[in-house]
């Protein structure tokens, strides 16, 4: 296995150990973490789980569910199945080796009440692919897109079952028409900013499968104030 490193969260309450030099979990997943709020005796689906960061902090932070982590990486499924460990979580916390593409209802053991996701969301087309496989299979839709994303989460809800997204800002209309076209209804949408003064980066969006129409636009959430220190909200997500 390669070097890791082993990163301690929520005022040590929690570790997390990741590639040295590979893919490393971004804030993203700490946001969207943050953001979704299963209710007790839930089953959260995490698509696309890297080394388990969300199924980890969900699990952590609401102790009456459970929480079912995919990932189609041999190397990083191997990394959450060892974080799962380390935090105590193996009895909520189960993880899944599989293409998300092929899961089904009976590899979770039937429909679940949210599905989240912090998915590879840079086209093939756009950027430079990163030479480290784990990174770019991470980053761009190598293996996964979200037409595939989607159609996943909506087979793997029940009905009335929560979807929960985080994407760049500038796909916003990508993302809201292929949640309605899939039958995931957009219903909460917050705006993501780096600091205050600067366009907004990312959007959370959460939506309901069978959803009637209506979207709520909730407060912006901004990451950094002027002087690159985290804001009041952002150190509160990392807290715990």
């Amino acid at each position: 296995m390669e070097p890791l490193t082993r990163d301690h969260f929520f005022n040590g309450k929690i570790v997390l150990n990741q590639p040295e030099s590979g893919y490393r979990f971004s804030i993203d997943a700490v946001i969207l973490s943050h953001l979704v709020s299963p209710a007790p005796g839930e089953t959260v689906l995490d698509l696309g789980t890297g080394c388990g960061v969300i199924p980890i902090m969900l699990a952590f932070r609401h102790p009456e569910i459970r929480v079912i982590g995919v990932e189609i990486q041999p190397s990083l499924s191997r990394l959450a199945r060892l974080n799962v460990a380390d935090n105590r979580l193996a009895r909520r916390v189960r993880m899944i080796d599989k293409d998300i593409a092929k899961l089904l209802l009976a590899d979770i053991e039937g429909p679940v009440d949210w599905v989240v996701t912090n998915p590879p969301y840079r086209k093939l087309d756009s950027g430079r692919i990163n030479a480290d496989s784990q990174r770019a299979v991470a980053r761009h839709e190598l293996k996964i897109d979200l037409d595939t994303v989607l159609r996943t989460a909506r087979r793997m809800l029940r009905k009335a079952g929560r979807f929960s997204i985080i994407y760049p800002s500038v796909r916003s209309v990508d993302l809201l028409a292929a949640m309605r076209s899939t039958g995931i209804e957009p219903k909460y949408l917050t705006m993501i900013y780096s600091r205050p003064a600067s366009p907004a980066r990312l959007v959370a969006v959460t939506g309901i499968k069978g959803g009637r129409p209506g979207l709520e636009v909730g407060s912006p959430l901004d990451l950094y104030h002027e002087d690159g220190t985290y804001t009041r909200a952002v150190k509160a997500m990392f807290s715990g």
